[in-house]
């Protein structure tokens, strides 16, 4: 049997959120109101964690994570948690509907707190994982290069970097700080989540990045660049992936346009082990950009997370075919789209739908896949 580096990501997988229980969301909002203390947060956070990761390995998982069931998002939690990061809160339209959200601005020089709170979130979840690993996501760099810095109003107002390259520096020095700190903790499975490449092949925020006076088509080779220097220094033995989604809030999602734009730049990251893309609908495109691929592997992100309705399996097991056309079937794997909650709400499916997705991703593989 292969070790566990060489099969990450593994036939079937997981994205990383879940959906919260109730008692979390309530507990949560009681710690807003002031209502229970800090601690008493944490010790419910515990609880459900581990009762989360029970369920994923009653489930057949070879890897495991938190659910991200600490974070009020998927990305900011991560980044307000660095030097030089100011969070701030605003209404958005972005995702079809009117809600409250936070964003997030560089108004300092960026770097890596060696007391970052996701170290020790790490290491619980390690703790309660074993035997099987722990998987710990964060948003990639590209994330604060493009939402912190280029399209942030409160940035351009008040610009901390006197170039570009100055910011690059230190965006790259924070992230390999970063992925060294998660390694020293022990762990041995990445996910670098990152949004923002969308933002490359999307009509409406091509023009905003040319708005602030950047091309597109150059930044690509911007995020290539600093995705790479960030992972220069990988350990040999820690894996690492790639996940993109054109956005996954409450059901909602925020970009079009096709993988082929970015698909080049993107697959030539060598130092990835593994990309997981969406492909649960017709704004995925063909599976033509697979084409780029190097000998990392592709997870299709073929199962919805977006609504509780289950796929048919044989549907899926043809699109895998498809797929297999441009890329071979060894490199290929399988998993939901996204996570579950990309944010404390989470998506519009409840929790015994959210299993029965991941009983499906973990059924289909096995009958795909004979070292699944």
């Amino acid at each position: 049997m292969p070790n566990n580096k060489q099969r990450i990501p593994f036939r079937y997988d997981i994205v990383g959120s879940f959906l919260r229980p109730d008692y979390l969301k309530k507990a949560r909002a009681a710690f807003l109101d002031g209502t229970i203390t800090k601690n008493e947060l944490t010790t419910i956070e515990d609880q459900a964690i581990i009762d989360l990761i029970e369920k994923q390995k009653n489930a057949g998982l070879y890897a495991v994570t938190d659910g991200e069931f600490r974070r009020r998002w998927w990305h900011l939690d991560f980044i307000a948690g660095l030097n030089g990061i100011t969070v701030y809160d605003f209404q958005t339209t972005a995702f079809g509907i009117t809600t409250d959200a936070q964003g997030t601005y560089v108004s300092g020089p960026l770097s890596f707190s060696k007391d970052h709170p996701f170290l020790d979130h790490f290491r619980f979840t390690q703790k309660f994982a074993s035997p099987l690993l722990a998987k710990q996501t964060i948003p990639g760099p590209n994330m604060i290069f493009l939402d912190s810095l280029i399209l942030s109003k409160q940035y351009n107002e008040n610009p901390i970097y006197s170039s570009l390259e100055t910011f690059k520096e230190d965006l790259i020095k924070t992230y390999q700080d970063a992925i060294q700190a998660f390694y020293d903790a022990g762990c041995r499975y990445l996910q670098l989540d990152d949004t923002s490449w969308g933002g490359l092949f999307d009509d409406r925020f091509r023009e905003l990045i040319s708005n602030n006076g950047l091309d597109a088509d150059q930044l690509l080779n911007a995020f290539q660049d600093v995705t790479e220097k960030c992972l220069v220094n990988k350990p040999a033995d820690l894996a690492v992936t790639f996940h993109f989604c054109k956005g996954n809030f409450q059901s909602h999602w925020l970009y079009n346009g096709s993988y082929e734009t970015i698909a080049k730049n993107l697959f030539s990251i060598e130092a990835f082990d593994g990309f997981f893309l969406e492909y649960d609908d017709e704004r995925s495109g063909g599976f033509e950009p697979l084409k780029e691929l190097k000998d990392q592997k592709i997870v299709l992100g073929l199962i919805t997370t977006k609504k509780g309705e289950l796929e048919d399996v044989s549907s899926v097991e043809k699109r895998i075919k498809e797929a297999s056309k441009f890329v071979p079937l060894n490199q290929i794997c399988l998993s939901p789209q996204c996570g579950f909650a990309s944010t404390h709400e989470g998506n519009h499916l409840t929790e015994e739908e959210q299993w029965a997705k991941v009983r499906l991703v973990v059924d289909i593989a096995k009958g795909v896949w004979q070292d699944a």
